[in-house]
């Protein structure tokens, strides 16, 4: 039985999806490995910008609905 071919979402290349592989179902090998070669400090830093980030945004509507109008 033949595996399908997809095209991989990132590069364009055809690759074959067999059963097991390690990440995306539509990205290649190549670039499902690319992701996990990323230090987990990076996804930390993005996770901290993300969440001063959501403080600020609630910061923000809490002082549109709450404000007194003079």
């Amino acid at each position: 039985m033949a595996f399908p071919i997809k095209t991989c979402a990132i590069c364009g290349e055809e690759f074959e999806l067999k059963p097991g592989k390690p990440g995306f179902a539509n990205r290649c090998p190549d670039c499902s490995a690319d992701d996990k070669k990323q230090s987990p400090g990076s996804a930390a830093g993005k996770h901290q910008a993300d969440s001063e980030l959501n403080a600020a945004r609630k910061s923000a509507i809490r002082d549109l609905l709450y404000r007194k109008d003079s």
